[in-house]
């Protein structure tokens, strides 16, 4: 029994790791970056929505799919921190056509908190996430966009994370899904009391 646990919890990292990972020219191999990552770019290029304080001067960027078990843990991860930041999620659509639509439906909704909250709920229940249909193209486009903008800064997987370091003002980038603890450190927030 405990080594089928083992096994499970293996596969389980295995499985976390690799999300939205693409294929590049060679195997392992990262895509090239035709643009510096900048936060300057993110913040005139992409099109996402803001959680956490709209009045903080710190803001981290959050690229994720829609369809990715590991942006709804990092989602999770982020809400205790949302005090000491402002996230801005960026939808995009590595993960298909379904990952297109329902980043498009989150950015068009009236509240696309409260709809990403429910889209990652049913992620996170193996559910596939909101219904999006009757999306407008043209949101579809934005998400495109989006993610034209992640992989020319040679991210390869979501989520991805992009901010400065609160203290030492240092460029901070992020793959995959972390705690809420490991998160608050490399961004040089205050984790919370557990």
């Amino acid at each position: 029994m405990k080594r089928r646990a083992c096994l499970a919890a293996a596969s389980a990292t295995v499985f976390l790791a690799a999300c939205g990972k693409q294929e590049a020219s060679a195997p392992g191999a990262a895509p090239a970056a035709s643009v510096p990552v900048s936060l300057e770019k993110i913040a005139s290029d992409a099109k996402g929505f803001s959680v956490g304080s709209t009045m903080s001067t710190r803001v981290v960027y959050v690229f994720f799919d829609a369809q990715c078990p590991h942006c709804a843990v990092l989602w999770e991860a982020a809400k205790p921190l949302k005090s000491q930041a402002r996230f801005v999620w960026i939808p995009v659509g590595l993960l298909g056509d379904k990952s297109i639509a329902q980043g498009a439906a989150i950015l068009a909704s009236s509240d696309p908190v409260a709809t990403m909250e429910q889209n990652e709920a049913s992620v996170q229940a193996k559910s596939g996430g909101i219904s999006a249909m009757n999306v407008d193209d043209a949101q579809k486009e934005v998400v495109r966009r989006n993610t034209q903008l992640l992989t020319a800064f040679g991210f390869g997987g979501v989520p991805t994370v992009v901010g400065k370091h609160a203290t030492t003002g240092e460029l901070v980038t992020i793959d995959g899904a972390v705690p809420t603890g490991p998160l608050a450190q490399r961004l040089g927030l205050n984790a919370p009391a557990s």
